[in-house]
């Protein structure tokens, strides 16, 4: 079912209106059932006003710096069947087409496990949620809480039986090496 977005903008003569008021789907990857990413709003770099309300292009997952992306991602039970894509690199070339880049950002030794150029606010909306850091340490995160995630290698783990979704803004930030650089050492 469609998330209702309604964006406020300006007219020509610099007057509040609705400019844009209509249903989004969440993208979903077939070998990650359950998992949904509602991409609600983004930007390439910092936005100026006044606007137009016109639905920036989602380029790639994760904002370059002075960048932000805001939505809504749902974690289905780490329990849950997952199918095994019988062909890797079609499922590789299918989360590259979903979600450009995030796949890059992915320790292939440890799924899930990422290292983002970014800062991440959070709310858990629903379920719980586990926040593992590179030294495996887990926290558990329930509706209600609240995270800042500042660029450091994490995975997030639903160990619940309930699907878990967490609202997200992320802010792009300059930062070496970047977390592309760093999934690879890690590889």
């Amino acid at each position: 079912m469609p998330t209702r977005r309604l964006v406020t903008g300006h007219s020509a003569e610099g007057k509040a209106i609705v400019a844009n008021d209509a249903g989004i789907e969440p993208l979903t990857i077939s070998f990650l059932p359950g998992s949904e990413w509602l991409a609600l709003w983004s930007a390439q770099s910092p936005p100026g006003l006044p606007d137009n309300g016109a639905v920036p292009p989602l380029s790639t997952y994760f904002p370059p710096p002075g960048g932000f992306r805001f939505g809504v991602v749902t974690f289905p039970p780490d329990s849950a069947p997952r199918p095994v894509p019988s062909d890797r690199k079609a499922a590789w070339l299918e989360m590259e087409r979903v979600l450009p880049g995030f796949a890059a950002h992915i320790y292939r030794s440890n799924p899930g496990m990422h290292t983002s150029d970014s800062i991440d606010f959070g709310y858990v909306i629903s379920g719980e949620i586990w926040l593992e850091l590179d030294d495996g340490k887990q926290t558990l995160l329930r509706a209600g809480d609240t995270f800042v995630q500042n660029g450091t290698r994490h995975a997030w783990r639903n160990k619940g039986s309930d699907a878990c979704k967490v609202l997200f803004t992320t802010i792009g930030v300059h930062r070496q090496p970047t977390g592309i650089e760093v999934a690879k050492a890690a590889a």
